[in-house]
């Protein structure tokens, strides 16, 4: 499984080949950001994305996971400012009918200023999870307007040919999430 190395041992010598290298996770899309702009993978290209695929109602795990994660930019934007802003920090809704961009606006907007939250129909979400390997379904009544997302949780550090490089701990401390981030983002 994709996530089965994410219990081992940190290694004292840093690696020469990123972790997820060759892995086949990714691939174009058009979505439309917080701000109802259409927003393609290639307006990324030449950037590292840090990429987390969650839902704005979700009434714990994801707003936990962004806010870590984005306490973890924060302490590398502070360690090296200038490869900081190379990297572009994008959540991806897993649910589309609920998350509109004024839904994402607000949801990113606690978070980071420069998070971009994105959505799309639930055909273009479905392609753009399987690409990047993500699970996702309604849990309960698919009637029911109050409903919970079952998802993975995994974020993705993306470079900036738009290949995995890396997982980074969502659930870890700022400084943890820092130093994958400053371990790759160059």
């Amino acid at each position: 499984m994709l996530l089965a190395a994410c219990g081992s041992q940190p290694s004292t010598s840093l690696p020469s080949e990123a972790p997820l290298a060759g892995a086949r996770i990714g691939g174009p899309f058009a979505l439309t950001d917080q701000d109802g702009n259409t927003v393609k993978d290639s307006d990324f290209a030449g950037k590292y994305r840090l990429m987390y695929f969650g839902y704005a109602y979700c009434p714990d795990v994801c707003p936990v996971d962004v806010q870590n994660l984005m306490q973890g930019l924060k302490a590398f934007e502070k360690q090296n400012p200038e490869a900081a802003a190379k990297l572009q920090p994008i959540f991806i809704s897993v649910d589309p009918e609920r998350d509109t961009p004024q839904v994402l606006k607000q949801f990113v907007g606690n978070f980071h200023p420069r998070l971009i939250g994105l959505t799309g129909s639930p055909q273009a979400i479905a392609a753009v999870a399987k690409d990047y390997a993500v699970y996702y379904r309604k849990a309960g009544d698919p009637k029911a307007s109050d409903y919970l997302v079952d998802h993975s949780r995994q974020t993705y550090l993306m470079g900036p040919d738009g290949k995995p490089i890396a997982l980074v701990p969502q659930d870890g401390k700022p400084q943890e999430i820092a130093a994958v981030l400053a371990q790759w983002v160059r």
